[in-house]
């Protein structure tokens, strides 16, 4: 491993959001870690980087909140998903990542927007179609840059769940499309020996990250807690908009 102090900096800094995000706030500013890496070793690399991270995450993640899952919304969200990450395999080599992230980044700004306005009001998103669209769209990006969770939450918001519900659904929907991207990440030869010896040794950070999501949410009531989520999504777009610029 050659990499210098900036780049371990941003990794310690970034895996602590991921993990935090991950386990307490439905995957929200977590996105932020696959840029913020970017900067210093490449978008392929680090989207590679962080698979098995997320993984391990997704572990700690699912054991917190097995059992509380809507499995009727995962079973309606997971197909398109793996489909959207299928055509980001297929596309891997002529996708335009800037386009992707300008487009989500206003979706993400824009839904936050109207949320906090509107109250939370936002039950014409409900729709099954909507949430197959949203599911296709969440495994389509989480493939690129493991940003899934601003399209799930578009429609998970809506339904208006219950704090451990809402949680459990994103957390099992997120560690799955994560083991469905890990074949063709493989394939694709983005999984290398390098990049697992960095995951081994950021993995304590990332057990700390959960452990203190899990805390933190704790502390929240149900009307604070979604407000975050959607303050965390547009400051997710705003990131997403100026890495696209």
């Amino acid at each position: 491993m050659t990499e210098g102090w900036e780049f371990w900096s941003i990794a310690v800094i970034g895996v602590l959001i991921t993990g935090i995000s991950k386990s307490g706030f439905a995957g929200g500013i977590g996105v932020i870690t696959v840029p913020l890496l970017a900067l210093q070793i490449g978008p392929l690399r680090a989207a590679a980087l962080m698979l098995p991270l997320l993984i391990i995450m997704d572990i700690l993640s699912v054991r917190a909140w097995w059992g509380k899952q809507v499995k009727a919304l995962l079973w309606l969200l997971l197909p398109p998903a793996a489909v959207g990450i299928g055509i980001g395999y297929l596309l891997f080599d002529y996708l335009n990542d800037q386009i992707l992230r300008m487009i989500l980044g206003w979706m993400s700004i824009l839904f936050g927007l109207w949320g906090l306005l509107k109250g939370m009001k936002l039950g014409r998103f409900t729709s099954p179609w909507v949430g197959r669209v949203c599911g296709g769209v969440a495994g389509f990006t989480s493939f690129l840059a493991h940003a899934g969770g601003p399209p799930l939450n578009f429609y998970l918001i809506p339904q208006q769940l219950p704090r451990e519900k809402f949680l459990a659904t994103a957390v099992l929907f997120l560690a799955s499309i994560n083991l469905m991207k890990l074949v063709p990440y493989i394939a694709l030869g983005q999984i290398n020996s390098d990049n697992l010896v960095i995951g081994i040794v950021l993995a304590p950070i990332a057990w700390l990250g959960v452990k203190l999501g899990l805390k933190i949410q704790h502390l929240l009531n149900d009307v604070l807690f979604y407000r975050i989520i959607l303050v965390l999504l547009m400051l997710v777009g705003i990131k997403l908009i100026t890495d696209a610029i």
